[in-house]
C-alpha cells in the first residue's frame, strides 16, 4: 500500500473508506470474476466499490499505477511487443445497442466476438505499457499506437505479424534494433538474432498469467475504460507488486 499510495488521489472534504479494504475488495472482485454485490461484505457496501472503481477508471488512476512502478523497476533493455485476444461476454455486446459496440472496442473475429489487447513488456515479460482495439483490428494499428511509448531500449522483439518496412524503419529512427522474422511473402528473408527471439514467449507467458483473472480473460464490461483498468489492476498486482 505504501508504494500505491503516491498514485492515489488528493482527498478533498469528506475522508474516504478505508483505502485498504475498498482497493482489496476490488482486487477480489476482479480477480475471481464476481459480481460486485457478491463480494465478501468484509471489504464494504458494494456500492462504495463499485463508485470508487468507476471513479478511479475514469482518472486513468490504475493505469499511473502501472506506469508508474513499471518506470522505476523495468529493465528496457530489450523490450517486447505482442498482442492476444480476450473474449467478450453477451453482457458486454448487448444486441440492442449493435450500432455502439464498435465504440466500445468489441469486434467480430472467427472466434466469436473479441477485444484485442496490445502490449509492451520489458526484458522479463512485465508489462510496461498497453493499447486496447476492436477485434479486428490490425496488429500493426497497434504497434503504430505504442510506438510514442517505446522506452529507450537496444533491441525490440516481436513476431512476423509485425514484419512492416515501416515499423522497422520507425525503430531504428528511435535508436531501436528490430528482432523480427519476416513474413513468408518477403521475397528475400530477414536476418534476425534467433537466440535473443526466443525470449519472446516471456510476452506469451505474461498474457497467460494476465488471463488468470477472470475479469481480464473474459470481458463482462461494456465500458472500454473499466476493462482497461481491470487490465491495469491486474498487471500491477501481478508483475510491479
Amino acid at each position: 500500500m505504501e508504494r500505491l499510495r503516491p498514485f492515489f488521489p488528493k482527498r478533498h472534504g469528506k475522508p474516504r473508506v478505508d483505502d485498504r479494504r475498498v482497493l482489496s475488495g476490488i482486487v477480489i472482485v476482479n480477480r475471481n470474476g464476481l459480481r460486485r454485490r457478491d463480494a465478501p461484505k468484509d471489504y464494504g457496501p458494494h456500492k462504495t466499490l463499485y463508485n470508487r472503481w468507476k471513479r478511479w477508471g475514469e482518472a486513468g488512476v490504475f493505469m499511473q499505477m502501472m506506469e508508474g512502478l513499471a518506470a522505476a523497476d523495468a529493465e528496457p533493455k530489450t523490450v517486447m511487443i505482442d498482442e492476444t485476444y480476450l473474449k467478450v461476454h453477451r453482457t458486454a455486446s448487448s444486441l440492442r445497442v449493435k450500432k455502439r459496440i464498435s465504440g466500445r472496442l468489441i469486434g467480430r473475429t472467427k472466434g466469436g466476438m473479441n477485444t484485442k489487447l496490445h502490449a509492451v513488456a520489458d526484458a522479463n515479460g512485465r508489462p510496461l505499457s498497453f493499447f486496447m482495439t476492436a477485434g479486428q483490428v490490425s496488429d500493426y494499428t497497434g504497434a503504430a499506437a505504442l510506438l510514442d511509448d517505446m522506452p529507450k531500449a537496444q533491441w525490440l522483439l516481436g513476431d512476423s505479424g509485425y514484419d512492416a518496412d515501416w515499423f522497422r524503419d520507425a525503430l531504428e529512427t528511435k535508436g531501436l534494433q528490430p528482432c523480427i522474422p519476416g513474413r513468408r511473402s518477403r521475397n528475400e528473408p530477414v536476418r534476425y538474432d534467433k537466440r535473443r527471439y526466443r525470449r519472446r514467449s516471456h510476452t506469451e507467458m505474461m498474457f497467460g498469467r494476465l488471463k488468470d483473472w477472470r475479469r481480464v480473460a473474459t470481458r463482462y464490461d461494456r465500458c472500454p475504460t473499466a476493462f482497461f483498468s481491470a487490465i491495469a489492476l491486474a498487471a500491477t498486482i501481478i508483475f510491479w507488486l
